[in-house]
């Protein structure tokens, strides 16, 4: 039973493609060749050995083409020419010598990959020449005649090896059939094509010129070869300059944007950490006054290089993110490891002397830091960008020369800081008065349910400071839905119900607009988002919608239903969460829906201002 269980857990899919493949290709060599090369003449034996040597020396000119780095060869076109001149016999007899050669100079890889390589190529071969003969090819030189069999065969060899060679790679690397085909298809079909003309061009010189004729193919070969090579170079170069930063030596911001999105992805797919660290220079500006623009850019580089070395040997990204402002992309690091990092650091960078410091108030160089750490909820990566420049921003208030992380704040702080925030809300928020002083109180009353269910979830004071201010400010974006509109009785019209629906954009472009409480931002888009994926602006669904803003939306659907307003028909607690009940699991979330209509039932005989509703 142990022995069962054991040999079960060995068994993958890429074990058992592996062991077909291997059992194929032994089967082919052994049905093609059936030990005939041991009665091989001196010339057929000559034919082998340069045929061989044709291939290794392809093989040494190996070259990458652009975008992606996978490596190529035209070996093929040797087997294929081989095919056409003499048959799959000798091609896969000579390929399974390259494949010994190739175990011996690659000791270190195991043996059985090597053994998967020659059984993949014998599969095309062997493929190619049965085609060939179908189609009615033989032998010898080139023939106008059998143009439909060269070409088919040499499709046949190429769907087989793409197919063969990138279906392992798919088992053995979980891959995505989309990065399959491109990777092994169209990445790939240049070269194929490349080999395959090359292959009759081939043909024609062996046959007619021999040996001779073999030379100077190499030499084309290689020719072409090292152009792909210099292309590749090229490529990368160019490359490489889209995506640096001259001054610093690091990457610049468009390629750290792109790759905080693509690890924001990874980090939400995989339940990984991710954290974040914006860096500032302290007191640049009076470097820069003091020794002019020349200097503080070798200050620059010097720091970015500073950067690269104590990140080289890790996961870490280093990017200047612009001005003298930098980020360390940290995947898998937690906020409490990539503190211990970047501090790390910054004490490296006071013990570095460099010319000038004196002028610090420090007296060396130093550099402020705010940490971020990815948080289920965080659906953007401005989010995490505006977290860690908020810690900086903290850090810098702090005396500079500091490293903080986003949330740990001191709480008395909190307290002033979230009462002023609120008062800077509510200035904004009077503007409704005018226009429509219900949505005023609703905003109102919303927010003060906010207050109460961040005690009823428990919430620490970082999640509790942007759930009630994104409670107050959610619907800022209807400062912009005409008055008409707003304070219109009868039911609106599909184009005023769009002007009605465009409230959650513009509340974004308001909040952007003061980049003090971005952070707010998912509270005032994502609001009217429905749990089962049918509400606006995206149509995110369950966990994608984050928690809080999920429970937003309780809170403003049942304050919205239970508002007493002139003309409009009002709901009882009850009628309203009855409504709450009906609607669980499609416009809301089923397990905070019961925690707030646990709340209401609890809390709405004693408290006074919730008595005052009904």
């Amino acid at each position: 039973m142990r022995l069962l269980k054991s040999l079960h857990q060995h068994i993958t899919p890429t074990g058992i493609y592996a062991v077909v493949i291997c059992l194929a290709g032994a089967a082919i060599f052994g049905y093609t060749n059936k030990g005939s090369f041991l009665q091989y003449s001196s010339l057929e034996w000559v034919t082998v050995y340069s045929m061989l040597g044709a291939v290794l020396i392809l093989e040494y000119f190996t070259f990458q083409l652009p975008p992606a780095s996978n490596k190529q060869s035209m070996d093929s076109s040797v087997y294929l020419a081989c095919i056409f001149v003499h048959g799959s016999e000798i091609a896969i007899f000579i390929l399974l010598l390259t494949s010994v050669i190739a175990a011996i100079r690659d000791y270190k890889l195991s043996w059985w990959k090597h053994f998967i390589n020659f059984s993949i190529y014998a599969l095309s071969i062997f493929s190619a020449a049965s085609v060939f003969q179908w189609v009615g090819g033989s032998q010898g030189p080139l023939n106008d005649g059998y143009i439909a069999a060269y070409v088919l065969s040499m499709l046949s060899y190429f769907a087989v090896n793409t197919f063969t060679l990138g279906l392992y790679f798919y088992l053995a690397y979980e891959g995505s059939l989309k990065q399959l085909r491109r990777a092994f298809v169209a990445e790939s079909l240049l070269v194929y094509l490349c080999t395959l003309i090359l292959s009759l061009v081939l043909t024609v010189l062996i046959y007619h010129n021999g040996i001779l004729g073999l030379v100077l193919f190499l030499g084309l070969s290689m020719l072409l070869s090292h152009a792909f090579k210099k292309l590749f170079d090229m490529f990368r170069d160019v490359e490489e300059k889209s995506i640096m930063d001259r001054r610093t030596g690091l990457y610049n911001h468009s390629y750290f944007e792109n790759s905080l999105e693509s690890e924001l992805r990874t980090a939400r797919k995989d339940k990984l950490p991710l954290s974040l660290a914006l860096i500032d220079i302290d007191d640049f500006k009076k470097f820069n006054d003091q020794f002019g623009h020349l200097k503080g850019d070798q200050l620059l580089g010097f720091l970015g290089n500073l950067l690269k070395k104590e990140t080289e040997k890790t996961s870490i990204t280093a990017s200047r993110y612009g001005g003298e402002e930098f980020t360390l992309l940290m995947p898998g690091y937690s906020a409490e490891q990539a503190y211990e990092v970047v501090n790390r650091i910054r004490k490296k960078l006071n013990d570095s002397h460099y010319e000038g410091v004196e002028i610090f108030p420090h007296g060396c160089l130093s550099f402020s830091a705010g940490i971020s750490e990815y948080q289920a909820g965080i659906y953007d990566k401005s989010q995490l960008v505006d977290q860690a420049d908020k810690a900086l921003y903290y850090a810098k208030r702090q005396g500079k020369n500091a490293v903080h992380l986003s949330g740990s704040y001191n709480e008395t702080e909190r307290e002033i800081d979230l009462a002023q925030d609120i008062r800077d809300i509510e200035q904004q928020l009077t503007l409704f008065l005018y226009k429509d002083i219900n949505a005023f109180k609703h905003s109102k009353r919303v927010f003060k349910y906010a207050m109460d269910i961040s005690e009823v979830l428990g919430l620490g004071q970082e999640d509790k400071r942007g759930f009630v201010l994104g409670a107050l400010i959610h619907d800022i974006g209807k400062l912009e839905i005409p008055w008409d509109i707003m304070n219109k009785k009868e039911k609106l019209t599909p184009e005023e119900w769009r002007l009605v629906k465009g409230h959650v954009t513009w509340g974004r472009r308001i909040v952007e607009a003061n980049e003090r409480f971005e952070e707010l931002i998912p509270f005032i888009e994502l609001h009217h988002e429905r749990y089962d994926g049918t509400g606006y602006p995206y149509g995110f669904a369950g966990d994608e919608i984050p928690r809080l803003c999920r429970m937003l939306t309780i809170i403003d659907s049942f304050d919205a239903m239970t508002t007493e307003r002139p003309y409009q028909r009002t709901k009882t607690f009850e009628q309203a969460l009855n409504e709450l009940r009906a609607c669980s699991g499609t416009q809301f979330d089923p397990e905070l829906t019961r925690i707030f209509i646990r709340y209401i039932k609890d809390s709405h005989l004693s408290s006074p201002y919730i008595r005052s509703l009904q």
